[in-house]
């Protein structure tokens, strides 16, 4: 008969700082906040950023700033200068440059190589400290915050610089007596996800590539959804298998056509080459200020941004670019 370890032995771990576990908090939580009444959550980008996002949240965001990323969501945060924030900024770069130029990040749980000049700079003047991690252990650990565990172990990451500099441990396999690595959960204060598709309860679509948008509301405390098209709960319900998040997991529905640009939304439109350069370009310098004052600081809300920097014109022909080929759209 097979024997193992009588407990479990902590043979390394990482000396970064991580939000701590707590899966029956959160839990509680859930139970104690989310309810499962139908009623419609339709509100204005305005209203939802300052209802459910606070200053000092630890602030999860699903996909990037160019591909169905919640960039209409992440500009009126920015423009409504939420402060402290501990941001999992997995997948992209883009999105943490604009949050800690815009004075509203402090903290980091960086998923993908941070790099430029003013992400250097923001580090050494002390404006945001940066965990290191990988994409997919990013991923892993929303899904540990979602399955309602403290940890998950993970056959990645040992060995690296990223560990050392991360809240992963290396322990000794309590079944084969072999190291193994494990890595903190993640229950996120607010989550922001832009869909394809929702209805005024909740219920998101999504449709195409994805990354970690049920891990990431499921995971979550409160959830904000910005979504290209509100359809009609009827046709949620004659088709529930496209559903991708439940309506009960959402607090705030947004309707944001074009709430993903610069980047694509797909099925609806493709990314605008110039306006991604625009704010690449500007990630590389060292003052993103020109950048903040024309997309978020100088207009009132994201249809206002863009009918004033992006035009009609444009628009369309993102779409079109989606509309001559084979899409994901119904």
């Amino acid at each position: 008969m097979a024997t193992t370890p009588a407990h479990t032995e902590i043979l390394d771990e990482g000396i970064g700082e991580f939000r701590q576990p707590d899966p029956d908090g959160y839990r509680e939580w859930v139970r104690d906040h989310k309810s499962r009444a139908l009623t419609s959550k339709l509100m204005t980008e305005q209203e939802a950023i300052s209802r459910f996002v606070e200053d000092g949240d630890y602030l999860c965001y699903d996909c990037t700033y160019l591909q169905r990323g919640p960039s209409s969501l992440v500009r009126e945060l920015i423009r409504q200068k939420r402060k402290d924030l501990w941001v999992a900024g997995k997948f992209t770069w883009v999105m943490v440059h604009l949050l800690i130029a815009g004075g509203c990040a402090s903290k980091v749980d960086c998923g993908f190589f941070l790099y430029g000049k003013a992400i250097d700079r923001f580090v050494q003047e002390g404006r945001v400290q940066i965990f290191e991690y990988s994409n997919v252990v990013m991923t892993l650990r929303l899904q540990a915050g979602a399955m309602g565990l403290p940890f998950l172990p993970v056959r990645s990451f040992g060995g690296t610089d990223g560990f050392r500099h991360s809240g992963a441990k290396l322990i000794r396999d309590p079944y084969t007596g072999q190291p193994i690595n494990i890595v903190p959960a993640l229950n996120p204060d607010v989550a922001l996800i832009h869909v394809q598709q929702a209805d005024m309860y909740g219920n998101a679509r999504v449709f195409g590539t994805g990354i970690a948008h049920q891990e990431t509301a499921m995971a979550s405390r409160k959830v904000v959804i910005s979504a290209e098209e509100i359809v009609d709960t009827e046709e949620i319900r004659r088709d529930p298998g496209r559903t991708s998040i439940p309506y009960y997991s959402v607090d705030a529905v947004v309707h944001a056509p074009f709430g993903a640009y610069p980047g694509e939304c797909a099925g609806y439109y493709a990314s605008d080459p110039a306006g991604v350069i625009e704010v690449v370009v500007a990630t590389l310098t060292d003052n993103l200020d020109p950048y903040l004052e024309k997309y978020v600081h100088s207009v009132a809300n994201h249809q206002e941004m863009l009918e004033k920097h992006v035009g009609v014109a444009k628009l369309l022909e993102m779409q079109q670019r989606v509309a001559t080929r084979e899409g994901y759209r119904p």
